[in-house]
């Protein structure tokens, strides 16, 4: 879950890096300001996890809610939800609940928390290969780790030339997985209320809370 998340940050939340290729920098920048004059987004996605030496393939479908940074994020049966403070991992199959604080995250991803600010290191970035995909002009720009010891060779970040958003991403890890996260549709300053982000626990009366400290 912390792999999507980590995911759906670096499609909505960059600015700058480290090492930056002047063209890819403009573009980037582009793309950044034009997300960030939304209130809120809703971004509807396709997950496809490929490792073909292992004969690993899995596809699944998603959806993310963002205001600031706070989220909803429903996937593979499980919701998690970021409140400003604390996250809740809700696991309807277990009917358990995780409570975790936003120190409690994974230092190893990117967090909700950080939507605005994990791009500040981390990452050099460069113009990289155009396509035309299903009469889209997609222009690329590939993302590569500063820290050698990073489990991801290098990302690709897919922007509609046209209209200036987030086609797809796709990362390429050092043990020859694939992930590749398209977003099928994307909603900008939907009428939402900010209860969407505010835990019931009303709603789980038979769950199991685990808090972590």
């Amino acid at each position: 879950m912390k792999k999507i998340t980590s995911f759906i940050l670096i499609l909505i939340a960059f600015q700058g890096f480290s090492q930056n290729d002047a063209k890819a920098k403009s573009l980037l920048d582009e793309v950044s300001a034009k997300m960030k004059s939304y209130d809120n987004l809703f971004i509807d996605f396709k997950y496809v996890l490929e490792n073909t030496a292992e004969h690993i393939q899995q596809e699944t479908r998603g959806d993310v809610t963002l205001k600031k940074d706070k989220y909803l994020l429903n996937m593979m049966g499980v919701v998690r939800l970021f409140d400003g403070k604390s996250t809740y991992t809700i696991v309807p199959e277990d009917e358990e609940i995780t409570i975790s604080s936003q120190l409690d995250e994974d230092k190893n991803s990117i967090t909700p928390a950080e939507l605005l600010t994990f791009y500040q290191n981390g990452y050099a970035f460069q113009w990289d290969k155009e396509q035309n995909l299903k009469g889209r002009k997609i222009q690329y720009v590939k993302l590569l780790p500063t820290d050698p010891k990073s489990e991801i060779k290098h990302i690709l970040l897919g922007i509609d030339a046209q209209t200036k958003n987030i086609y797809n991403l796709i990362e390429i890890g050092k043990n020859g997985t694939q992930t590749t996260l398209t977003i099928s549709s994307l909603k900008v300053n939907q009428p939402i209320s900010d209860k969407l982000f505010t835990f019931d626990a009303s709603k789980y009366p038979d769950y199991y809370i685990n808090k972590l400290n």
